[in-house]
């Protein structure tokens, strides 16, 4: 039996079937139906009668369109898809999906990509889908923020909600190579949301965590959970495709392979890799001149070669460095990761605080889950003696990224800020665990030497000056200011008296 209907009353209907996987918003219907025109709720729920009106449904029953409360609605009737009268294709296509799914692959975007799948909501409570999808959600925007990462929207993962999945289908499906999966339980007041990240093109799983926490503001709530997941996928996805990197050949790199391969080279934390890292950053620059983010690691090569006490020709090279810096905050304002960089190494080679203090808040407003950035802001508030804002800055980077390769770098951080307060017995304890998992780091060697000597622990403090020593015996108590940048004459003088109490030669 045929049934007429408005136009707008049959489109809804084959939007809502053709998404009958998933919860449909108010909005998902005025962008599709009414492009986003201003709509009455009368007008919306008019139609939405009329529809199940068509299909023999009632508010009451809701038996095949199903109002879910705050969220939207939802098809839930059976389906068969029949196509065999139809030599047009559906106003509306929908993507298939399935293992028998055979249309070609979509190619792979030239920057790392992932799709977040809906989480499963394990609460037991339907109603709890909402908070499910808006986890989800915040991720989704949060990871959209990062330029160098390329997310599939909501509405497109959102298609396999409620679905059992293949990962490497998904990411044939939506051209993708990173997938993040997940559930959430709420109980009471508490909520625990697990994730794990799966590599779709070979399955393998790179990452699983679980966050938990109370609901007391569930939104709240829900930035702090967002920030960290976020803090620990970025660095995991880039990781992996610097490890892929490396097997690529040389011939066939664009810019963004050699940034990777530089970045590769970077973490061997190596004078021979510094070189080397320098150099593809530098190549990577010139295939693309407004490639932000490679001038603004380049720069920072210069800077962790005055860290470790590698440099040659200072002058020259801070000179170089400069350049460089200066060109990545130019051409990146809008990359957090250039601004951050840039600004860092602004600060700390050539004594530009507030240049510094300027881009690493620009980088932190357009990506406050950068954790990297959280870092030199925390330096920088360091070189500016402002220790109590450094420590909240550089306690934030850790908690963004609690699996960083490189938090010793935040922990020495820690260290310097609390040495400056005068918490000596803090500034021991943070500096010997950064001390710890990097050995070879200049600045938390002579944090441990200065704050063990202030702290009264002269053996302690001779034994890390003797190894400072070996790594940088140029160093002295009269060109300390060259290898921290410190704004105020006071941090410079108890940092000075710390390591001249420690040994080190006027």
């Amino acid at each position: 039996m045929l049934i007429p209907v408005g136009p707008q009353v049959f489109d809804i209907l084959v939007y809502l079937v053709e998404n009958r996987e998933r919860v449909v918003s108010k909005d998902d219907l005025l962008d599709a139906i009414w492009a986003k025109r201003s709509v009455s709720e009368s007008t919306l729920t008019t139609h939405i009668n009329a529809v199940r009106k068509a299909v023999g449904d009632s508010g009451d029953e809701q038996s095949l369109v199903r109002t879910v409360p705050r969220k939207g609605f939802r098809f839930v009737g059976d389906v068969r898809e029949d196509n065999r009268s139809s030599g047009q294709e559906s106003v509306h296509p929908k993507p298939p999906i399935g293992r028998d799914h055979a249309a070609r692959p979509l190619a792979l975007p030239d920057k790392p990509s992932i799709a977040i799948l809906p989480f499963q909501n394990l609460s037991g409570d339907p109603e709890q889908e909402y908070f499910a999808d808006g986890v989800v959600e915040d991720i989704i925007a949060a990871l959209s923020r990062i330029s160098w990462l390329f997310v599939i929207a909501r509405n497109s993962s959102f298609i396999y909600k409620g679905r059992a999945v293949d990962m490497k289908q998904v990411g044939h499906e939506l051209g993708v190579r990173y997938v993040l999966e997940g559930s959430v339980r709420k109980s009471g007041n508490r909520v625990r949301i697990t994730g794990q990240l799966i590599d779709a093109m070979t399955g393998t799983h790179l990452w699983a965590d679980r966050f938990e926490g109370a609901l007391d503001d569930i939104f709240e709530l829900q930035d702090q959970l967002t920030a960290s997941v976020v803090g620990a996928i970025a660095p995991k996805l880039e990781q992996a495709e610097i490890e892929r990197a490396k097997h690529k050949s040389t011939e066939s790199l664009d810019a963004y392979d050699y940034f990777l391969r530089g970045m590769a080279s970077f973490y061997r934390r190596t004078p021979d890799g510094n070189g080397e890292a320098l150099r593809l950053f530098l190549r990577a620059s010139e295939l693309d001149p407004d490639y932000a983010s490679a001038y603004g690691m380049a720069a920072w090569c210069y800077v962790w070669r005055q860290l470790n006490g590698w440099m040659i020709d200072r002058t020259q090279e801070i000179a170089e460095a400069e350049r460089l810096a200066r060109l990545a905050v130019e051409l990146g304002k809008d990359d957090a990761v250039a601004l951050a960089r840039g600004g860092h190494a602004l600060s700390h080679l050539i004594g530009d605080h507030d240049a510094g203090v300027t881009f690493l808040d620009r980088a932190l407003a357009l990506n406050p889950n950068l954790a990297m950035a959280w870092l030199y802001s925390g330096w920088i508030r360091n070189y500016c003696g402002e220790a109590d804002t450094a420590i909240e800055h550089l306690t934030r980077a850790i908690r963004l990224s609690p699996f960083d390769p490189g938090q010793y770098n935040m922990q020495t951080g820690i260290a310097f800020a609390h040495m400056l307060a005068g918490r000596y017995e803090e500034a021991s304890s943070w500096a010997e665990t950064a001390y710890r998992n990097e050995p070879r780091y200049l600045p938390a060697i002579g944090v441990t030497a200065a704050s063990h000597a202030l702290a009264g622990r002269q053996a302690d403090a001779l034994a890390a000056m003797e190894r400072l020593r070996r790594i940088d015996p140029a160093l002295r108590a009269s060109n300390l200011k060259d290898w921290y940048p410190l704004r105020r004459p006071e941090d410079l003088a108890r940092y000075a008296d710390g390591l001249r109490k420690a040994g080190l030669p006027e």
